[in-house]
C-alpha cells in the first residue's frame, strides 16, 4: 500500500479546506457582491504563484473509529505568492468561516505570516475582512475563559503587526466590514485601501449604539469618513481596483528596507520641456491655479501615484518616477488653505517622510506654502505641534532632497522646504516669491503709523507696496545668493530627472534610525 490511504487523507483534508465556510456561506459572500479569500488572494497574485501555508489548520469532526468526518478550516489563508514576479507574502481572513471572529482563529497564522515577511524580507499584503482574528463575546464561552487582550501570543502579535513597518513593505486591504483589531491591522500600513461599500470601526453599530449613537455601517465608517479622518489612505469602487493599486504601490518599493528601489522602463524624454509650465501659475497672485497637472508635467508620464488624496488636502503626497527612478513626491495644493499647512497636512507631511526614509526614496517638494493655517480652528488643532513635528521629520530624514519653489515660501512653515543641515537641490520658478510675511496684509501691520499719518492712507499704501514689490523680486535674492538658481519652469523636468540620476548612488540599503510609526 505504501502510504496511499495517507495521501488520499492529504487530499480529503485539503478539499474541505478549500470548501472555507460552506457553500452557504460562499454563496451568502458572492450574494454580497464580494469574493471569498482565496478568490481574492487568485486575483491578486500572479496566476498559479500562491503556496499556501497551514491549508489544514482548522477543527476537525471525528466518528467513533477516529476517523475525520469534516474540517472547518481556520479562518486565516495565508502563504507566499509573486506580484509581478517579485515574491510577496498574503495573508487573508475568510469572512466565510465565523465572519473572521476569534473564535474560529488560529493566532498563529496570522502571526506567522507577519513573521514570515520579516524574516524573508519580502512585502506583506493584508486581506482584511472582520474583526481579522478579533475578538467578540463567543469567545468567552468557546474558550471557557475571558481572554485578557495581549495574552496568548497576541502582545507579540501587536508587536510585529507594527514592527513591519521599519522592515518591509505593509498594504492593507479593507473588502468588508472591519472592526477591532482587523481596523487596526488596516491602519498600521504603509497604505491603506478600502472599497467603498465596506467601513471600518474601531467598534460597530450594534456596541456604537448603545452610546446613544444609532448609526449604519456606512455613517459610523464609510470611506468618505475614513479617507477624510486619514485613517484609511484611499477608496476604489471594486475589489479588483484595490487589487490593482497594492500591485502598483508595491513597483514603487523594494522588498524590504535591506534591498532599494527598483528603478522602471521609462520612454518618457528626461530632456521634455512641457509648454504649459510656462502658464500654469498665473501672474496675479490672489488667482488660484491647479497644482497636480504641473505634477503630471514633470515626472514620468503617468507615473503619478497619490496617496491620501482626501486627508490633509493642501498637501498633496504620492509616488512617482524621473527617468524610470522611483521617487516620494511632496506638492502643495493651493486650493485648498492657499497650500498653508494645516494641523492635517502636517500629520500627512510626516507621514509621507518617513515612508521615504524607510524605503531610501528621493523627495521631491513642488513648493507654494504661504504658512501656516492661522485662526481660532488652526490654534485649537494644534497646528504648530504638528507643524514642528514635520519640520523634525524634515531635518531628521537622510534621503536626498530637491525642492522647486513654484510660488510661496512664507514664514516657519516657508522655512521648512527642505532638510536642514545638509545638502538639498533648491530651485525657483520665475513665478516665486518669499518672505516672513506676504506683502498683502503685512503692510497694513508693518507701517501702520505711516500710512495713518499720510494725507491719502490708500496712495501711501499703494506707494509702500509698490516700493516692497520690486524689492521681493526672486532677482534680488538670486544676487545674494540667498536662492541658488532661478529656472524657466520647462526646465522643471529636466533638472528633477538628473536629481534622481544624481541620488541613485547616494542610497544606501538598511534600516532606518528608527521605526515608522503607522
Amino acid at each position: 500500500m505504501g502510504w496511499k490511504p495517507e495521501l488520499e487523507e492529504l487530499q480529503r483534508r485539503s478539499a474541505m479546506a478549500q470548501r472555507m465556510g460552506g457553500p452557504d456561506k460562499v454563496k451568502r459572500q458572492h450574494d454580497a457582491g464580494r469574493l471569498t479569500v482565496r478568490e481574492r488572494i487568485d486575483r491578486l497574485v500572479d496566476g498559479g504563484s500562491f503556496h499556501e501555508v497551514g491549508a489544514l489548520s482548522g477543527v476537525g469532526s471525528y466518528d467513533e473509529h477516529g476517523a475525520v468526518t469534516e474540517v472547518t478550516p481556520a479562518n486565516c489563508v495565508f502563504g507566499r505568492g509573486r506580484i509581478d514576479g517579485r515574491p510577496v507574502v498574503v495573508v487573508g481572513d475568510d469572512f466565510s468561516v465565523r465572519g473572521g471572529s476569534a473564535d474560529a482563529s488560529i493566532p498563529n497564522k496570522p502571526l506567522m505570516a507577519e513573521d514570515m515577511a520579516a524574516e524573508l524580507r519580502l512585502p506583506i499584503v493584508r486581506i482584511i475582512e472582520g474583526s481579522g482574528g478579533g475578538g467578540s463575546v463567543k469567545t468567552i464561552e468557546t474558550r471557557g475563559a475571558s481572554n485578557l487582550p495581549g495574552g496568548i501570543g497576541g502582545t507579540r502579535g501587536f508587536w510585529r503587526m507594527t514592527a513591519n513597518l521599519a522592515e518591509v513593505p505593509v498594504v492593507g486591504l479593507g473588502l468588508g466590514s472591519v472592526a477591532g483589531l482587523g481596523a487596526a491591522r488596516l491602519a498600521s500600513t504603509h497604505l491603506s485601501v478600502m472599497t467603498r461599500d465596506s467601513a471600518m470601526f474601531v467598534a460597530g453599530p450594534p456596541v456604537v449604539a448603545r452610546l446613544g449613537q444609532p448609526l449604519e455601517k456606512k455613517e459610523l465608517g464609510g470611506a468618505d469618513i475614513q479617507t477624510r479622518s486619514g485613517a484609511v489612505d484611499m477608496a476604489v469602487d471594486t475589489e479588483d481596483e484595490a487589487f490593482a493599486v497594492a500591485r502598483r504601490f508595491l513597483s514603487y518599493l523594494p522588498p524590504s528596507v535591506h534591498g532599494l528601489p527598483p528603478a522602471g522602463p521609462s520612454d518618457d524624454d528626461p530632456e521634455r520641456a512641457d509648454t504649459m509650465l510656462m502658464d500654469a501659475v498665473p501672474r496675479n497672485r490672489r488667482h488660484v491655479y491647479k497644482m497636480r497637472p504641473i505634477v503630471e508635467a514633470v515626472v514620468d508620464r503617468g507615473s503619478f501615484f497619490e496617496m491620501g488624496r482626501n486627508f490633509g488636502r493642501s498637501i498633496i503626497a504620492g509616488l512617482a518616477r524621473l527617468a524610470g527612478q522611483p521617487v516620494a513626491l511632496l506638492a502643495s495644493d493651493p486650493y485648498h488653505y492657499g497650500g498653508a499647512w494645516s494641523a492635517e497636512a502636517c500629520q500627512k507631511l510626516v507621514r509621507h517622510v518617513d515612508l521615504a526614509e524607510t524605503f531610501h526614496l528621493p523627495v521631491v517638494y513642488l513648493m507654494d506654502c504661504p504658512g501656516f493655517m492661522i485662526g481660532l480652528e488652526a490654534e485649537r488643532s494644534a497646528t504648530i505641534r504638528h507643524g514642528v513635528r514635520a519640520m523634525a521629520a524634515m531635518n531628521q530624514c537622510t534621503v536626498p532632497w530637491c525642492t522647486v519653489i513654484v510660488r510661496n515660501a512664507f514664514g516657519v512653515a516657508g522655512a521648512a522646504h527642505q532638510p536642514a543641515g545638509r545638502l538639498s537641490l533648491r530651485y525657483a520658478w520665475l513665478s516665486a516669491s518669499w518672505g516672513s510675511l506676504p506683502l498683502e496684509g503685512g503692510i497694513e501691520a508693518a507701517y501702520r503709523a505711516e500710512i495713518e499719518a499720510a494725507d491719502d492712507p490708500q496712495a501711501k499704501l499703494l506707494e509702500i507696496e509698490s516700493r516692497l514689490t520690486a524689492l521681493r523680486s526672486p532677482f534680488r535674492s538670486a544676487e545674494k545668493f540667498w536662492v541658488e538658481e532661478i529656472i524657466d519652469p520647462r526646465r522643471t523636468r529636466p533638472l528633477l530627472c538628473e536629481f534622481a540620476r544624481l541620488a541613485e548612488p547616494l542610497r544606501s540599503p538598511g534600516r532606518a534610525s528608527f521605526a515608522m510609526r503607522p
